[in-house]
């Protein structure tokens, strides 16, 4: 795994708190500094930036039942609300480098396939049953206890796993990797070749941080991120090239945002959002039985996707114990639940952990000192949105592909010889990026670790939560069957 050394002026380094600042977030005695809790904040800011503009236009593509739409401007407040304040609560909470914000899966689930079948609020409302019922479980102490039944060489799959996942949606979002409509069904840029501008930003940003990152630079990634941002500025305003998609029909434009110095820094938000949620309404609108298999859904998602990105950003971080699990665990699920319902109340759907974290990490953050950069850059963001939009995809992920490959290096601890873990972590690591689901991959590796002991008569290694897990999971890939079958 990919640490940041601590500085040291001997053999032994000095651990004792510099002052009461450094003694709650453990800064000194995780081996960080308040500059690199800084710049890890930053990094992590800068790679999920995004999600303040991609998250209104997902939602906002979608009507309700009722033919209604929510507006753009109001979805990008409140996700940028609701981001800051959730990533400040699990930094003071729970103390740890972890970012949160509007899940992408959950939020075009909520859209496109909740939302249809009900209004905007009755489906925000089932996000918030859904985070009510995941505090529950962490109260409960139920979801820590299904966590610590994941075998440690399983966990350690899941990190690798999305460390992969991360490299794939770096590459997708700065247009380096495409699909295609007929075989291959991924592809080099355009045709196979590098043939647009952006995806060459993405390239020369991609070799700038690696370079800093083997002579080992600080702030390699954040620089990375930094100096593709001033190179898209200088591409755009010389070659003009707008969005992609645009009405030429070519993809030579950027992928989400044109990075352009703005126009105006400042603009009040709209937060007419917050609070239009209808707990009950749902229950109504759609049959009971629809409505429950979505929170299921919801919930399942939710459970074991922030499940996988803790201890992935832990695992990058050095910071999980001997069973594989990072520090104060339960407060960090309580957050996260939180969240969950948060989202549902601001109509930004589900809020959940960002694996987009372990960019932070990478860069030196260890503690819930980073969450105070990050989350006071995203409440910035509610007003200075413009500035937002300044940062491209194709400069923010650099840093993902940086860091999934620091993720993977994990791989190698993992005992490739026995074959009844050996292929349980192969399905787990390959199956997050092959299907773009998190929760796939988890459920795909429970599901073959149980069988596996099973036909190999070993019952008795397994974790009896994990059986529960694994009829779960086996309901979850057959939820839309299940679904045409009831109705």
């Amino acid at each position: 795994m990919a640490t940041v050394p601590a500085e040291t002026t001997g053999s032994t380094p000095d651990r004792s708190p510099r002052n009461a600042f450094d003694r709650f977030f453990e800064i000194t005695a995780r081996g960080s500094t308040p500059g690199r809790e800084v710049r890890g904040g930053l990094a992590t800011f800068f790679t999920m930036a995004y999600i303040v503009v991609l998250n209104p236009l997902i939602l906002g593509s979608a009507v309700d039942g009722e033919g209604a739409a929510l507006a753009i401007p109001a979805i990008a407040a409140a996700t940028a609300l609701i981001a800051g304040l959730m990533t400040l609560l699990m930094g003071v909470v729970a103390r740890f480098p972890l970012a949160l914000a509007a899940g992408l899966g959950v939020n075009a689930l909520v859209a496109f396939e909740i939302a249809p079948q009900m209004t905007w609020a009755d489906a925000m409302g089932l996000v918030v049953i859904e985070g009510v019922i995941i505090l529950v479980l962490v109260l409960t102490g139920l979801r820590t206890a299904v966590f610590r039944a994941v075998p440690t060489q399983l966990k350690t799959a899941i990190g690798v796993g999305i460390g992969l996942f991360l490299a794939l949606i770096g590459f997708v979002n700065a247009g380096f990797v495409t699909g295609g409509t007929a075989s291959p069904p991924l592809g080099l840029g355009v045709n196979g070749m590098i043939a647009t501008w952006p995806a060459f930003v993405f390239v020369l940003g991609l070799l700038l941080t690696l370079v800093l990152v083997v002579r080992k630079v600080r702030g390699a990634i954040l620089i990375g991120i930094l100096g593709s941002t001033v190179l898209a500025i200088v591409v755009e305003a010389i070659g003009g090239f707008g969005p992609a998609g645009g009405p030429d029909g070519q993809p030579g434009g950027w992928a989400l945002t044109v990075p352009s110095l703005p126009d105006q820094v400042f603009g009040m938000p709209d937060l007419s959002l917050l609070g239009n949620f209808s707990v009950l309404g749902a229950w109504d609108s759609a049959t009971w039985l629809i409505a429950l298999m979505f929170v299921f859904t919801l919930l399942l998602t939710d459970f074991f996707d922030t499940m996988g990105t803790m201890v992935a950003v832990g695992q990058e971080g050095g910071l999980l114990d001997a069973e594989g699990m990072p520090p104060r665990t339960k407060e960090i699920l309580v957050v996260d639940s939180i969240a969950a319902a948060a989202g549902g109340m601001a109509s930004t759907s589900s809020n959940t952990s960002y694996i987009e974290s372990a960019a932070g990490v990478a860069e030196g953050a260890r503690t819930g000192a980073a969450n105070l950069v990050t989350g006071g850059l995203f409440l910035l963001a509610v007003f200075l949105s413009p500035l937002v939009e300044v940062v491209p995809f194709e400069a923010a992920s650099t840093a993902l592909v940086v860091v999934g490959f620091l993720m993977l290096t994990a791989v190698r601890t993992i005992d490739w010889t026995d074959y009844e873990i050996a292929i349980p972590a192969f399905l787990t690591i390959v199956l997050m990026p092959f299907t773009y689901s998190i929760s796939n991959g988890i459920g795909a590796g429970v599901i073959t670790f149980v069988l596996i002991k099973l036909v190999k008569g070993r019952a008795a290694q397994v974790h009896p939560l994990l059986y529960g897990v694994a009829a779960l999971f086996t309901l979850y890939f057959l939820r839309h069957p299940l679904e045409l079958l009831i109705g």
